[in-house]
């Protein structure tokens, strides 16, 4: 070995141990990330894991909660149901009650026609009463008096006429030889006479209302045209909802003031096996509000003939009794021109 040879080999040597130095302490480092690694590794894991299981806590508290607010809700609607149906049940009785003064006073001073008219007026402010006792007695789970005896399907719609105000506007077409069964006279009554309160009431003041029966494969329809100003879709598709065989009606949901028309008649056509919609257009531009009585319902039995001091709605309507519109008005234009 030279002079020369001798410091380039220490040269190397010393950067053998460098690098060896180098490489070992990268080894060390890269050791400790890599147990660093793993340790953040199974931090996140434990992180996911309960983040996992808070998840399943919150979704666990959050149904226990929708579950415990459902039941309160249930148990509200319930109490404000059952407050409402005892309330009503009293205001039925005065009105039943108040129905049999008005018919006395009519015996008594019926040979007076400006009494008369005054009564008859009063007779219909209370038919409308008792309409909307009925209507909030059946969105609380109350039932219809049940009738003995069939119905002729015009004196059934006569019948809704005589139970709204504007009784006047509505004009009954059309005849078919089938009465309604017994226990379907009343609900049948009550949905038309809903549907032509709302002819009526969303309509111009003097425009008419019409019922046109129509017998059609399937059963009977009863058809109601006005001409207002119809509905907008949010309107049909809620109106739809209420009327489904479906819908889960609760009074809370009516809005203020309650609209208790088409919750009324689809709870009614629920219960009975009717069918009721209001998504045409009439002729005149407003509402078309359709139902559809179906066969099960109807029969060709005759209605018993009415006493003879007994009118057609009096026949038709357990309680209160109203008379029929035409008659009242016929009454006392007869008395008025029959006095001296």
């Amino acid at each position: 070995m030279t002079f020369a040879q001798g410091p380039v080999l220490w040269a190397l040597v010393v950067v053998a141990l460098v690098a060896v130095g180098a490489v070992l302490r990268a080894r060390a480092i890269n050791v400790k990330l890599r147990r660093n690694h793993a340790e953040l590794r199974q931090e996140r894991d434990a992180l996911l894991h309960q983040r996992d299981e808070l998840h399943v806590v919150h979704n666990t508290l959050l149904q226990r909660q929708s579950a415990e607010l459902a039941e309160v809700r249930k148990d509200a609607e319930e109490e404000t149901k059952a407050v409402l149906k005892a309330a009503v049940r009293t205001l039925q009785g005065l009105a039943d009650e108040q129905q049999v003064v008005i018919e006395k006073a009519q015996r008594k001073y019926g040979d007076d026609p400006g009494i008369l008219a005054d009564l008859m007026a009063v007779d219909h402010a209370n038919s409308q009463f008792g309409r909307r006792a009925q209507g909030i007695a059946v969105l609380c789970g109350g039932w219809l008096g049940r009738r003995e005896t069939v119905a002729s399907v015009f004196d059934v719609a006569r019948s809704a006429q005589g139970r709204i105000r504007h009784f006047d506007r509505v004009r009954v077409n059309g005849q078919v030889n089938f009465s309604v069964v017994s226990r379907a006279v009343e609900p049948v009554a009550v949905v038309l006479a809903e549907l032509l309160a709302n002819a009526t009431n969303y309509s111009a003041p003097g425009t008419p209302v019409e019922i046109n029966i129509q017998a059609v494969p399937t059963g009977v329809c009863l058809i109601v045209d006005d001409a207002g100003l119809g509905m907008g879709q949010e309107e049909k598709d809620r109106a739809a909802a209420l009327l489904s065989p479906q819908a889960a009606i609760s009074v809370s949901s009516l809005g203020i003031p309650p609209q208790f028309g088409f919750a009324v008649s689809g709870m009614l056509a629920a219960r009975y096996g009717f069918r009721v919609s209001v998504d045409s257009v009439s002729p005149y531009g407003g509402v078309r509000a359709v139902v559809l009585i179906p066969d099960e319902l109807l029969t060709t039995e005759a209605p018993p003939a009415a006493a003879p001091a007994e009118t057609p709605e009096a026949a038709l309507s357990p309680a209160p009794q109203v008379r029929q519109p035409d008659q009242w008005q016929a009454r006392a234009h007869a008395q008025a021109h029959a006095q001296p």
